[in-house]
C-alpha cells in the first residue's frame, strides 16, 4: 500500500498564497482584443429604375404569368390553395378533380363527411388540418356569403385556413383586384436575393415589395417571380449564368455571375 503524504500546515499556507496571486495577477493582466469582424458587403439599393428593369426582364420572359393550380370557381381556386400549403402545385391538381367532381360548391363540401374529404385530399399532407380548414371556410361562406368568395381580404382572412398569402393570391387571379403581393416561399426568397427585402417574415416581405412596385403590378409580380423561382432561381442550385436578371441582382454579382 502506498502511503500519502500529507502537506504540512506551512506548505498548505503557501499553496494558497501562491493560488491567490496567480489570481491576482490574472485578473491585472490586459485581456486580448477580439477581432474584428469583417464588414458586410453592401447590397445594391432597391433603387426605382433597377426595379423597374427587373419588372421588364420578368414580363418579358413570362408575358402569360398564371396560376399552376386547377380551377372552375373562386370557391375552387380558395379550396386549391389551401391544399397547396406545403404541397407542390402539381399534386393538387392530380387530387382537385376528384374533390370538385364530387364536391363542386362552398356549399357540398360544407355538408361533405369530414372522412370522404381527408380521403380524397389525403396525399396532399396535412390532410386532417386541411379537411377541417375547407369544411369551416366553406361553411361560412355557404351561410353567411351566399356560397360565393367574397371579394375583401379582412374578409377573406377571418376565414379557417386563409392567410394574406390565400387571400392576395385568389383576389388576384379570380377577381383581378390587386389587393397585395402573394408572397410564397419562391417570392420570399427571390425578394432577398433581388435585394428587394432583407425580411425573412412574408408580411414584412410583402410590405417591402408594395412600396417597391406599381400596384397595378402586383398580381402579375407575385405569379411571375414564382415562376422564375421554379424554372431558374431555384433554392439549392440558382442557375444564375442563364437568368435574364443577373446583371441587376446583388446575388448574381456576390457569386461572380
Amino acid at each position: 500500500m502506498t502511503e500519502t503524504r500529507r502537506k504540512t500546515p506551512k506548505a498548505a499556507h503557501k499553496a494558497k498564497t501562491e493560488k491567490k496571486n496567480k489570481a491576482q495577477k490574472a485578473k491585472t493582466q490586459p485581456t486580448a482584443l477580439a477581432r474584428p469582424r469583417p464588414a458586410a458587403r453592401p447590397a445594391l439599393a432597391p433603387d426605382p429604375a433597377r426595379v423597374e428593369r427587373i419588372l421588364e426582364l420578368l414580363a418579358a420572359a413570362y408575358p402569360d404569368a398564371r396560376t399552376a393550380l386547377h380551377w372552375e370557381t373562386p370557391v375552387q381556386l380558395l379550396v386549391a390553395t389551401i391544399l397547396s400549403a406545403q404541397c407542390t402545385d402539381e399534386r393538387v391538381n392530380q387530387v382537385t378533380p376528384v374533390l370538385f367532381a364530387a364536391y363542386p360548391t362552398a356549399a357540398a363540401l360544407a355538408a361533405a363527411p369530414r372522412a370522404a374529404i381527408e380521403e380524397i385530399i389525403r396525399s396532399t399532407g396535412f390532410f386532417h388540418n386541411k379537411a377541417k380548414a375547407i369544411q369551416g371556410a366553406c361553411k361560412i361562406l355557404a351561410a353567411q356569403h351566399g356560397g360565393e368568395v367574397p371579394r375583401d381580404l379582412e374578409q377573406l382572412v377571418q376565414l379557417p385556413g386563409v392567410a394574406r398569402k390565400t387571400a392576395n393570391v385568389v383576389l388576384g387571379s379570380a377577381y383581378g383586384l390587386p389587393t397585395g403581393i402573394a408572397v410564397d416561399t419562391h417570392v420570399a426568397r427571390l425578394a432577398g436575393r433581388l435585394g428587394l427585402s432583407t425580411e425573412s417574415d412574408p408580411e414584412k416581405i410583402e410590405r417591402d415589395l408594395m412600396r417597391l412596385i406599381p400596384q397595378a403590378r402586383w398580381i402579375a409580380f407575385s405569379l411571375q417571380m414564382i415562376l422564375h423561382g421554379r424554372a431558374v432561381c431555384q433554392a439549392r442550385k440558382p442557375r444564375c449564368a442563364e437568368c435574364s436578371l443577373a446583371s441587376w441582382c446583388p446575388s448574381a454579382i456576390v457569386s461572380g455571375q
